[in-house]
């Protein structure tokens, strides 16, 4: 198997002024764009919840409702290379605009669906019209952040979705609940409208805040502009995204693919679990949507607590690939342990907690395993190709995993489907990669 190898390390010591700048840069972009995707991650997923009354009121089959779900993502592969080209020609204001002004009314438009195919048609434009976001914002993070400080700021930005997370249960499961019935609407449409109209004003909101590059930027002084371009150009770049050449040169990479792969895998795994999980909590013995979206909210709350602090481990360590193997650990361990001992609600979702820290860590682990392995030059558009690639899996990993519990009556098929999704990943990570050495270590810098 092609092993993956990385450039040699390298030192960056910043001054004081340079960590004001990145400061500066930081709390004027990164807050916007991280509730954006927030609510991107909200509206990907929260078909899981929906299912609870949608699919009986609608009278949909399981197999209509997972073929829904994994039309997402054949919109998302065609389209998320493509928008990322665009954003180069017209810039990030306009592309970031376009993009959650169509989701959002496609997001809100999911409120008034009656039959299968209106179904599968919206859930294909949200995905084809959220594609290029994640990797339009990591070619817009190139413009502003040189590699010691890119990856930081990936994952501050990725953290938006294990907070989201965290409030998509109760906040659903209310509307769901509560909103049943409310002005003649269903609780189900309540979720799809109050979780897509906020994208339309986000949308506006990045135009009017956000700056195409750092040359327009009104809020940085000639001085800061300067060092900001003078410590990209010292970095190897200024930033400019994918150059000329640099895709086709990706799709001649075997090395690509394997890193595909690994993603492949682990977005597979994932996205049974999301559209999967109020569902599995339900079979607990909890009935009442609310209460499910209470329960969900816990694991994510560990989740994020361990995901921060599995990450700062894998960067004090300068090491990626047995930290993504350790998060896998922790998956087999909690979902095994739900699988064999078939305890109480409490029981489960300690077990459930475990996992979650695992799920949580290897996402930002990976991806910042990749960026360290990508050429500056490749790696927005090796980002966006990676991601296309990997998006292949949740269109057919869900309806896989709703066979086999519909084929057994089991849900131990789908814990056990998840297991070896995640164990296949782990070992592709150990044998077709050698360990990462990053290309740059900040010394004398303040965390995000």
């Amino acid at each position: 198997m092609t092993a993956l190898s990385f450039p040699k390390d390298g030192v960056v010591v910043e001054s004081r002024e340079e960590q004001m700048l990145f400061s500066k840069i930081n709390w004027r972009i990164l807050p916007l764009l991280w509730v954006a995707y927030c609510f991107a991650f909200i509206d990907r997923v929260n078909i899981g919840f929906a299912q609870l009354q949608m699919r009986h009121e609608l009278h949909f089959s399981d197999q209509v409702f997972a073929l829904g779900a994994g039309m997402f993502f054949v919109g998302y592969l065609l389209f998320e290379v493509p928008s990322n080209m665009l954003l180069e020609k017209i810039g990030a204001r306009k592309t970031i605009l376009r993009i959650m002004v169509l989701w959002g009314a496609c997001a809100t438009g999911m409120a008034w669906v009656t039959t299968p195919w209106q179904f599968y048609t919206l859930r294909f434009l949200l995905g084809a019209f959220e594609a290029g976001f994640f990797p339009g914002v990591v070619l817009y993070f190139t413009y502003w952040y040189p590699p010691a400080r890119r990856g930081r700021a990936i994952a501050v930005f990725m953290t938006s979705a294990v907070i989201s997370g965290i409030l998509i249960g109760p906040i659903n499961g209310a509307l769901i609940k509560f909103g049943n019935g409310f002005l003649g609407y269903h609780g189900w449409q309540w979720m799809f409208i109050v979780n897509g109209v906020p994208c339309l004003l986000i949308g506006f909101l990045c135009y009017i805040c956000l700056s195409n590059s750092p040359a327009e930027a009104k809020w940085l002084t000639p001085e800061q502009k300067r060092l900001l371009a003078d410590r990209l150009a010292r970095a190897g770049g200024a930033g400019g995204g994918c150059r000329h050449g640099a895709l086709g040169t990706l799709l001649r990479d075997p090395k690509v693919y394997v890193l595909s792969f690994i993603c492949f895998l682990n977005l597979g795994a994932v996205y049974v679990l999301v559209f999967w999980l109020p569902e599995l909590i339900q079979s607990w013995g909890v009935k009442d949507v609310f209460h499910i979206g209470l329960l969900q909210a816990i694991p994510n709350v560990v989740g994020a607590v361990g995901m921060m602090l599995v990450s700062r481990s894998s960067d004090r360590h300068n090491e990626r690939r047995w930290h993504f193997v350790a998060g896998v650990a922790l998956i087999a361990a909690g979902l095994l342990g739900i699988a064999c001992l078939n305890g109480g609600v409490a029981v489960s979702i300690a077990l459930l907690s475990i996992a979650t820290i695992g799920t949580a860590s290897v996402t930002p682990i990976f991806f910042s395993f990749v960026s360290e392995y990508l050429p500056k030059e490749q790696a927005a558009s090796g980002l966006a190709l990676v991601s296309s690639l990997a998006n292949i899996a949740p269109m057919v990993t869900p309806s896989i995993s709703t066979w086999l519990r519909t084929s057994t009556g089991s849900n131990t098929s789908s814990l056990l489907m998840v297991v070896a999704l995640y164990a296949a990943a782990a070992i592709v990570m150990i044998f077709a990669a050698r360990r990462p050495r990053l290309q740059y270590q900040v010394q004398g810098v303040s965390a995000l």
